[in-house]
């Protein structure tokens, strides 16, 4: 039994601690987060419901963009032992519509990884920094002060009750987390306008073949039939292949095993394959939440919205929304602060570094809830690969003249939906200009939400597409 196991077990038994900090999950956000607060010589444990040995393996695409420029809480030589395709530079997107094969420049440092392995590297790396682990504990509900301060959680372990008395509790459980429901948000602005609509469900599988695949140096994208979804292949190595799909919430559900089957089937190179490691998960595919933080509160990664909404990418900005609320969190404890106003920075610091970028990609995420996949697809097949992928990895939304007019020449008829898109671009541009402008204090965000939700109905309108929020 290792010694985190042991203090987790000097807990049973209905017994109470009182850490500082609380974090609840151990995935990239929550242990970025618990390292940081570790380094900075504050007591944290992370609360993981899954046991020692099955902690950070989830259902992922395992592409991890820009770890070259992690934070240092965790290093990036502990978590470099896990990425083992290093060799991926650039995207292919299949559009079987227009039998045509995108290739897709990806600027920046990129790695397929063993999410698994990753993940077990980065608790020990929250863990060699002073962070304590608690498995097999599975948190049912918060506490609250009558002010509304959250002051920790109740959770079960092997049948024990548990209670943690905390300073601050840090959210880390992933989508549609539990304690969000568990907490009462009425006295602060921490954002609850989140529904399973704005969610996309996914499934992978670990597929071996048993010939090295062309494409080993390229992540490969392929539609499904309908806009709002796509299948993927992900090369680990040459023969261990992350293979999976998704779709957006607000469609027909698909059978994403059947589907997913039905495409490996259909590609030679998975000929005699061997499955293993099959796995589902929702996801974000919304915009950051317009204000994670509540008195002794925070949430992070995909508890808060912290992906690519037009890529499901997740890892990287999970890591510094840790890093941004650990460190805020410092400040609060060092100040003997945890209010709302107190945590406000670190909204700023995602809205700033990566939230903005994010809430304007969600408009297009928006779009192909409401184009014909086929049109989309012809429009697709007919940009450069080098604009798609700015838009795509980082953030911007220019699609000038130059584009309308190449894409005008290839695209065969699908003018309206090339008018479209440059609508929406335009409606994009909007959007970043007023995250640009996000408030630096709460008192300030019911008006600038106001204003950003007018924007959002000129989104609406331009899109055709049905309100998300």
């Amino acid at each position: 039994m290792s010694l985190q196991e042991q203090s987790a077990d000097a807990t049973a038994a209905g017994s109470t601690r009182s850490p500082d900090v609380a974090v609840v999950g151990a995935g990239t956000a929550g242990c970025y987060a618990a390292a940081t607060i570790a380094r900075a010589g504050y007591d944290v444990v992370v609360l993981e419901r899954k046991t020692e040995e099955q902690a950070g393996h989830i259902a992922c695409g395992d592409a991890l963009k820009g770890a070259d420029a992690f934070p240092e809480a965790i290093s990036k030589e502990q978590i470099r032992p896990a990425f083992t395709n290093t060799g991926v530079d650039h995207g292919r997107f299949e559009i079987p519509q227009e039998d045509t094969v995108l290739e897709i420049p990806v600027p920046g440092e990129l790695a397929v990884i063993d999410r698994w392995e990753y993940g077990q590297l980065i608790i020990e790396g929250a863990a060699n920094a002073g962070s304590e682990f608690h498995y097999d504990t599975v948190v049912q509900d918060v506490t609250q002060a009558d002010d509304g301060t959250v002051t920790g959680v109740r959770a079960m372990r092997r049948g024990e009750p548990l209670e943690y008395e905390a300073d601050i509790v840090i959210d880390g459980a992933g989508a549609l987390s539990l304690l969000q429901d568990k907490v009462d948000f009425s006295d602060s602005t921490f954002d609850t306008n989140v529904n399973y609509s704005q969610f996309c469900s996914a499934y992978r599988e670990i597929v071996h073949v048993e010939e090295p695949v062309e494409w080993s140096d390229a992540l490969v994208f392929k539609p499904t039939e309908r806009a709002a979804g796509y299948l993927w292949y992900f090369p680990r190595t040459e023969t261990e292949i992350n293979a999976g799909l998704g779709f957006q919430m607000t469609e027909e559900p698909m059978k994403l095993v059947e589907d997913l089957k039905r495409d490996l089937r259909d590609r030679p190179e998975f000929a005699g394959a061997r499955v293993e490691n099959k796995l589902g998960a929702a996801l974000p595919t919304r915009r950051p939440y317009d204000s994670a933080v509540a008195p002794g509160f925070m949430a992070v990664g995909d508890a808060a919205g912290h992906v690519n909404p037009t890529t499901g990418g997740g890892i990287a900005g999970a890591a510094y929304a840790g890093k941004y609320a650990g460190e805020q969190a410092v400040e609060a404890l060092e100040a003997g602060d945890v209010s709302e106003h107190a945590l406000w920075r670190y909204n700023e610091r995602v809205m700033d570094h990566y939230g903005a970028r994010y809430a304007a990609l969600d408009v297009y995420n928006i779009l192909s809830t409401a184009v014909d996949v086929d049109d989309l697809m012809g429009l697709l097949a007919a940009m450069p690969g080098d604009k798609l992928a700015e838009a795509l990895y980082s953030g911007s939304t220019d699609i000038g003249m130059k584009l309308k007019l190449e894409a005008l020449l290839k695209s065969r008829g699908h003018w309206g939906t090339i008018w479209n898109l440059y609508q929406t671009k335009r409606r994009a541009d909007e959007l970043l200009a007023q995250y640009e402008g996000y408030p630096s204090r709460p008192d300030a965000l019911p008006n600038w939400q106001r204003q950003r939700d007018e924007l959002m109905e000129s989104v609406y309108e331009t899109t055709g597409a049905e309100p998300k929020y």
